[in-house]
């Protein structure tokens, strides 16, 4: 279990498993939601959840982890954009980890 400020006080946290960073991964949730300047807005946000609704609204996807998510996570009520830009930091760290954890069993 993760945890990611949502505010740039501190006051305010988000849970993060590891299941909700492997929807992130399994979806893509991240691949060209951020624009060439780099900043993640209120925009970004907005593109983000409109992103998954519109997944979630297709029928063939019934994901209950994309919807656990949602819940938990990106429709949090402390989730704003200082906190989106906390778990993209999270993400690419888990994944860095993750390709790290993977060399070290392929030397093995």
């Amino acid at each position: 279990m993760y945890k990611i400020q949502s505010n740039p006080s501190g006051t305010r946290s988000i849970d993060i498993s590891e299941k909700h960073l492997e929807t992130i991964e399994k979806h893509q949730l991240f691949r060209g939601l951020i624009d060439s300047n780099g900043f993640v807005d209120e925009q970004v946000l907005d593109k983000l959840k409109l992103n998954i609704r519109a997944m979630l609204e297709t029928d063939t996807l019934k994901d209950n982890d994309l919807l656990d998510l949602c819940l938990d996570v990106i429709y949090h009520q402390n989730m704003k954009a200082f906190g989106l830009q906390q778990l993209v930091l999270l993400y690419i760290k888990w994944m860095d980890d993750r390709s790290g954890e993977e060399k070290k069993e392929g030397e093995e």
